[in-house]
C-alpha cells in the first residue's frame, strides 16, 4: 500500500511510485521569489531542501529573486523542479507555463489549475457553477462600490484581494465605517478586490496528496478576527485538531466535497482545500484552494500527513513524485505527434 492506495491505483491515476532517489535526477527547489509570501516561501523551501538531502535526493535550493530563471533552468542541469514558491510568480500558473515550455517536470498543479486556484474570485465563480457552495460575494471595483457591498452582504463581512494567499490583505469589517479602510488595504496588493459574507462556524482544511484526501484538520484560531497571516504561521495560540472530531461518515462526505472542489478548478498532485461549516445550515462553504501550501512548522499539510502515518521527509518525497505525472503527459504528447 502507498498512502492507502495500491501502487496500481497510483499508476492508473497518472502517478509513479519512486523507490530510489537517483530516479528523480537533479532537482531544483525554487523558493523565495518576490511575492508578498516570500518570507513563508523561504521557510518552506529550506524545510523541503533539508528533507530531500536527508533522503539522498540530488537537489539544489534556488531563491528565484533576481534570477534569470529561463537561463538558469534551461541549461539542462536540472531534471525536475520542486515548487516551493507561494503566491504570484510561483503559484499562479506563470512559473508552470515556463517549466512546460522548457519541458521540465514539476510538482503539483499545471498551468490552468494553478491560475484558477490562485484567483479567488474566478475560483468562486467556477465552484458556484459546478454546484459547490462558497460564501456569497460581491466584487468591489472601486471605493464607491463599498457601500453597496455592505448593503447586499450585511455585516460582518470580509474584504479580500483576489490574487493573494496566506490571508494577506484581508480585513474583517463589522460596520460600514470600516469598509473604505479595508478596501484600501486589499487594493494595495495590486489585485481585484471582493467582499465576502462572513461565515460563522467551525473551520476545516483538507490536505490532498496524489488525489487522496488526508485526515481533515479542524482549525481554531482562538482570536477575535479570523485565521489570519499571524495565526497561520507564527501564533502558538492557534489550535489544530486532528483527528478533527467528526464522525467517520461526516468526514468522508466533507473530504469528497473538498476533492471535488480541488479537481473542479483543475488542480492536481497535491494541495489543500479550506472550508467552513455554516453555523446556521451546517453546509460546507469552500473558502479557497491552495496549490502550493506552506511546509513550515505551523503548516497544515504536514500535520495531516503525520496523522496518516507519513513523516515530513516521506511527504516531501511523495510530493516530488507528482512531477512524474507531467513527464508522462509530455511523453504521450510527443508520441501522438
Amino acid at each position: 500500500m502507498v498512502n492507502g492506495l495500491l501502487e496500481t491505483e497510483l499508476v492508473r491515476r497518472g502517478f509513479r511510485q519512486i523507490t530510489h532517489a537517483s530516479a528523480f535526477g537533479r532537482v531544483a527547489v525554487l523558493m523565495g521569489g518576490t511575492s508578498a509570501e516570500r518570507e513563508i516561501s523561504l521557510l518552506t523551501g529550506a524545510a523541503v531542501q533539508a528533507a530531500l538531502l536527508q533522503r539522498g535526493v540530488d537537489s539544489c535550493a534556488l531563491d528565484t529573486r533576481g534570477l534569470d530563471l529561463p537561463a538558469v533552468l534551461g541549461n539542462g542541469k536540472f531534471d525536475r523542479v520542486w515548487i516551493a514558491l507561494h503566491g504570484r510568480g510561483g503559484e499562479d500558473g506563470s512559473l508552470q507555463g515556463l517549466l512546460e515550455t522548457l519541458a521540465i517536470p514539476y510538482t503539483g498543479s499545471g498551468v490552468l489549475g494553478s491560475a484558477l486556484a490562485m484567483d479567488k474570485l474566478r475560483a468562486k465563480q467556477l465552484l458556484s457553477g459546478i454546484g459547490l457552495a462558497t460564501p456569497p460575494w460581491r466584487p468591489i471595483n472601486a471605493l464607491a462600490d463599498c457601500d453597496a457591498a455592505g448593503q447586499e452582504l450585511g455585516f460582518p463581512l470580509i474584504i479580500k484581494p483576489a490574487l493573494e494567499g496566506s490571508s494577506l490583505g484581508m480585513t474583517k469589517v463589522t460596520a460600514a465605517e470600516g469598509l473604505a479602510g479595508a478596501w484600501h488595504t486589499a487594493a494595495a496588493f495590486d489585485s481585484e478586490v471582493f467582499a465576502e459574507r462572513w461565515i460563522s462556524g467551525p473551520e476545516y482544511t483538507a490536505a490532498i496528496l496524489h488525489d487522496q484526501v488526508l485526515p481533515l484538520i479542524r482549525v481554531d484560531a482562538q482570536n477575535e478576527t479570523f485565521y489570519d497571516y499571524q495565526a497561520k504561521y507564527f501564533s502558538d495560540q492557534t489550535r489544530y485538531i486532528c483527528p478533527c472530531g467528526l464522525a467517520r461518515d461526516a468526514e468522508e462526505r466533507l473530504a469528497a466535497i473538498a476533492l471535488q472542489a480541488f479537481k473542479g478548478v483543475g488542480a492536481s498532485g497535491w494541495g489543500r482545500v479550506d472550508f467552513m461549516l455554516d453555523g446556521d445550515s451546517g453546509r460546507p462553504q469552500i473558502l479557497e484552494i491552495n496549490t502550493v501550501p506552506g511546509m513550515t512548522s505551523h503548516s497544515l499539510v504536514p500535520m495531516a500527513a503525520a496523522q496518516a502515518g507519513i513523516d515530513f521527509g516521506g511527504l516531501v518525497w511523495r510530493i516530488l513524485e507528482t512531477s512524474f505525472r507531467f513527464a508522462a503527459v509530455q511523453e504521450q504528447s510527443n508520441d501522438a505527434a
